[in-house]
Parts: structure tokens; sequence; C-alpha cells
């Protein structure tokens, strides 16, 4: 019941910090134990994984494009990383 309320309470898509590193895309929130999603960057990373996925281009090129729109580093494992989750792990050997 406690959980229920809790969830209630809180803003849509805020997430529960797992661990010190914060993910991109997301700021700390006033709630402790909670991030905030970050619309504007979520929608960048949206847009740059689908394009690293389809093979439109580069892990490089896409972190690149990452940190001039929006002033926060994502590496090439990371961003690599979250494709994989996302869109699953791509058969093509590089």
């Amino acid at each position: 019941m406690i959980k229920n309320k809790m969830s209630m309470l809180l803003p849509k898509d805020y997430i529960r910090r797992a661990t010190s590193t914060i993910p991109f895309g997301y700021e700390l929130s006033l709630i402790e134990g909670y991030l905030k999603p970050i619309d504007e960057e979520l929608s960048i990373l949206k847009e740059v994984s689908e394009s690293v996925n389809a093979g439109e281009i580069s892990l490089g090129i896409g972190v690149d494009w990452l940190e001039a729109e929006t002033g926060r580093k994502l590496s090439r494992v990371g961003l690599k990383k979250y494709v994989d989750k996302v869109y699953g792990r791509s058969r093509k050997k590089f």
C-alpha cells in the first residue's frame, strides 16, 4: 500500500537512482533517491541511437552529435551499451 502511494506522488518518468552514476538524459531530482528525466536529452539520445542502430552514423559521430546538442558527454562504449539494450545486440562484426 505504501509503495502505491509513493508511485502516485512521483512525477511521470522519474526513475529510482540505483548507482552513483547518473545516466545520460537524467539529473538529480528534489525527491531523494530519484532521477528526473531531461526530455530534450532523451529525445536527442533516441534520435542518435536510432541512426546508429540503422547504420546511418558511427558511434563516434553519435557521441559527437550528443555532446554538440546537449553539452553532456557519453562514451562510445556507453552509447553502444544503450543501443544494444534498446535495440538488441547487433549481429554484425566490425
